[in-house]
């Protein structure tokens, strides 16, 4: 894990801590799974817009690579019509704390809101960074797309 973290780090806001709660409430009534053990949904993603709304999702896992709750929470988001999207966050069940988003989540992040928070676990705790400091030198979808 590196020890360095990216410029646009910082430490959680009053508003962040409060995503992070609704993400674990989200997870904790809905996972099918008891502790210890696997199951379908143990993930839990809250996503706040610049105005304030609050989405939530969870996993689908699959062995086929169900979705993640973070992309669950982001098409949520998007079936309401919320646009600009300021922070995200995703929880593992039973407590298991945030959960720092896959390598597929960061590259969809990256490409669609460079500009959001997503609060991660660093080694200097939880802090909330840019969508785009979390994958350097990624692939650049839409640079393709032009």
């Amino acid at each position: 894990m590196p020890t360095s973290l990216p410029h646009s780090a910082l430490t959680l806001t009053s508003i962040e801590q409060s995503l992070i709660d609704i993400a674990r409430k989200t997870i904790d009534t809905t996972t099918d799974a008891a502790p210890g053990e696997d199951g379908v949904h143990t993930m839990g993603a809250a996503i706040r817009t610049q105005d304030g709304r609050i989405f939530t999702g969870v996993n689908l896992y699959h062995f086929t690579g169900g979705p993640c709750a973070e992309l669950v929470a982001l098409g949520a988001a998007r079936a309401a019509g919320a646009l600009d999207l300021s922070h995200i966050v995703a929880v593992g069940n039973h407590g298991r704390g945030v959960k720092n988003p896959c390598g597929r989540d960061r590259q969809i992040l990256a490409d669609y809101y460079p500009e959001i928070r997503v609060i991660i676990d660093s080694p200097q705790g939880l802090v909330s960074v840019l969508a785009c400091d979390l994958l350097p030198f990624a692939y650049d979808y839409l640079a393709e797309q032009s």
